[in-house]
């Protein structure tokens, strides 16, 4: 059973937000072709927003061929399609797959680091910072951070204010969120690896919010060199209890023709 979502944070684009909590889901396999998404009423008291909110999330599901309304059933996860992008999972160790989309992300987020430096706002900057804030307390609970750590990215693409920006994020959101899970179970068993992640983070905060697109672009692309680097230092103990696991999501989670 899918457990409930998460009230969204307050501030701009609520609908995104939600809109993106659902195709995340969708995109990892928490929902599949053919389950019925909650109803409104249900997504409304869950995400608490107003009812607005979850039509405009639902709508741009729906544009990104994520589900269909059915009259008179309720709204239902489509089938999802892929872009022959050309993917090939069968040549991919799970420790090679993880550096590669580590690689992937680099090239996007250094960018949206440095395009959300240059057009953020007083409620994005507010919303990078809760973002961070609930990710350090994830971690201080015991939790693994994985969902806190993607959605303080998405705050960021959110303030990029470039659609096709996020909609690639969205698109590539199970692959992301598996490197991010991999990452993150390495990084949590050293603390200097979390110090480092935690200062990283920060440098990014800081460079968006003082304007400074170059800054913001450079502390991206270091963030991401240093998460390769990390992997790259995991010892084989790793890899054999928890790394190769977690890492299927990339390995057999990618399709034949991507």
């Amino acid at each position: 059973m899918l457990a409930p979502f998460k009230p969204v944070l307050p501030g701009a684009y609520l609908s995104d937000q939600v809109a993106d909590v659902m195709a995340a889901k969708i995109r990892a396999g928490h929902l599949v072709a053919g389950d019925k998404l909650p109803t409104e009423a249900t997504l409304v008291d869950q995400f608490s927003v107003s009812r607005t909110v979850v039509r405009e999330a639902l709508s741009r599901l729906k544009s990104l061929g994520l589900v269909e309304s059915k009259q008179g059933s309720g709204v239902f996860v489509k089938e999802i399609g892929f872009s022959p992008l050309n993917f090939a999972a069968k040549s991919v160790a799970s420790r090679q797959a993880v550096i590669q989309m580590v690689e992937v992300r680099r090239a996007l987020e250094a960018e949206v680091a440095a395009l959300a430096a240059q057009r953020r706002t007083k409620a994005d900057i507010k919303h990078i910072h809760k973002s961070i804030a609930n990710l350090d307390k994830a971690v201080l609970a015991g939790g693994d951070g994985v969902d806190e750590d993607v959605q303080y990215h998405l705050a960021i693409a959110e303030a990029a204010r470039n659609p096709f920006l996020m909609g690639t994020l969205q698109y590539l959101g199970q692959f992301l969120q598996g490197a991010t899970r991999v990452t993150r179970a390495n990084e949590a068993r050293r603390a200097d690896f979390e110090r480092q992640v935690r200062e990283e983070h920060a440098l990014i905060g800081q460079a968006i919010e003082a304007g400074d697109a170059e800054a913001a672009r450079k502390a991206a692309t270091s963030h991401m060199d240093n998460a390769i680097a990390r992997i790259e230092k995991a010892d084989p103990a790793f890899w054999q209890q928890t790394g190769d696991e977690l890492a299927s999501t990339l390995v057999h989670g990618l399709p034949a023709s991507f």
